[in-house]
């Protein structure tokens, strides 16, 4: 039960750092299409979701994707993919900051 809580709570507060709706979180499917959304995948990819033996490898992509947008890594977008119970709640409860697709922050200054 402390785990659903510490997941459910990670995940509000991911969703929030997002700018998404926090209460997203809790309602089945429609928590994974804004995961898709913070991702920066388009919303087909939910779809994808549903494909047997394709689903394995969207969700690491979506996973991937998430870290990405929060300034993290592989191996954390891995660890999201793999072990979510403890990989959320690191990332909601995280000093960790949402950046957008890729992680590039629009306010570093950078210019391409």
């Amino acid at each position: 039960m402390v785990v659903l809580v510490a997941v459910v709570g990670g995940t509000w507060l991911t969703f929030s750092k997002a700018g998404e709706p926090g209460w997203a979180a809790i309602i089945p499917i429609y928590n994974v299409y804004v995961m898709v959304k913070i991702g920066g995948n388009e919303w087909w990819w939910l779809l994808l979701l549903f494909v047997p033996i394709v689903n394995i490898f969207v969700l690491a992509k979506i996973s991937i994707d998430i870290a990405e947008s929060f300034g993290c890594g592989l191996l954390f977008g891995i660890g999201l993919w793999l072990i979510p119970a403890i990989f959320f709640p690191v990332l909601g409860f995280g000093d960790y900051e949402y950046r957008g697709r890729g992680g590039s922050s629009p306010s570093s200054g950078q210019s391409f």
